[in-house]
């Protein structure tokens, strides 16, 4: 570490740190303040909305508002300034005991009438070593609800390990390239109804999903980083060898 190191905040307390300890994620009211959701949700339209896309953010041009934006934190100094968020550094320290790095960032839209994804552990596909990835899921919407596609975790399951995953069911609620669950009764997850500038952060083994957002006006856009231990690193995955420091 140079010179300049500071360390970070703590802005979790005891009882948070056991309660994400025992069900696997925490909830963190108003992390970001909306001012700061407002105007990077405007950065993140402005990418799209010209002529000349970056070539890392280029889709079709009628999908431009609804591809979700892969690794913007590699590209954009806006995504890596939340990425990097005060609380969101501090947050992780406390809950892995050293500083967090970012490996993996998504900006979603989820616009009216698209799909969820099932049931799954994050694991599943970027795998650790040693195992220690929290993700940090931050709300853009003003209420983010079962109506526009909120998240559903199953409290406690972080506990169970890596499950088997196979080919979706249901194709009406969710995509159908991703994988889910299986052998586990997903019936007991819970929603989690957020505001604009909470944060989730969760284990990389809490089963989770969302469904379709079914709201014919609402968006359900959220910007989602996944961190592991500066001393851990990814396996398997070259696109997500590089550590980006929260410092």
């Amino acid at each position: 570490m140079n010179d300049t190191y500071i360390k970070p905040i703590t802005p979790l307390t005891e009882e948070q740190i056991a309660f994400f300890r025992e069900q696997g994620y925490f909830l963190y009211k108003k992390g970001m303040t909306e001012d700061l959701i407002d105007a990077f949700n405007g950065h993140i339209y402005d990418i799209r909305n010209q002529n000349l896309i970056p070539d890392w953010a280029v889709c079709a041009k009628e999908k431009r508002y609804s591809v979700r934006l892969f690794n913007p934190h590699k590209h954009d100094s806006f995504s890596r300034q939340l990425m990097k968020h005060a609380i969101v550094r501090g947050a992780l320290a406390q809950l892995m005991g050293k500083e967090a790095v970012c490996v993996q960032s998504m900006y979603f839209y989820k616009e009216p009438g698209s799909p969820g994804q099932a049931s799954h552990q994050d694991y599943y596909y970027i795998k650790n070593d040693p195992m220690t990835m929290i993700a940090a899921w931050t709300a853009m919407e003003e209420v983010v609800d079962i109506e526009n596609g909120c998240l559903w975790v199953m409290p406690g399951t972080h506990k169970l390990g890596l499950l088997p995953h196979g080919t979706v069911k249901n194709l009406e609620e969710h995509e159908s390239h991703t994988d889910e669950t299986e052998g586990v009764d997903t019936s007991r997850q819970i929603p989690v109804i957020m505001e604009k500038g909470d944060i989730l952060f969760f284990s990389e083994l809490l089963i989770h999903s969302s469904n379709k957002n079914r709201s014919t006006s609402r968006w359900r856009r959220s910007y989602v980083c996944h961190y592991i231990r500066e001393d851990s690193n990814v396996l398997h995955r070259e696109d997500l060898r590089q550590k980006y420091p929260l410092y």
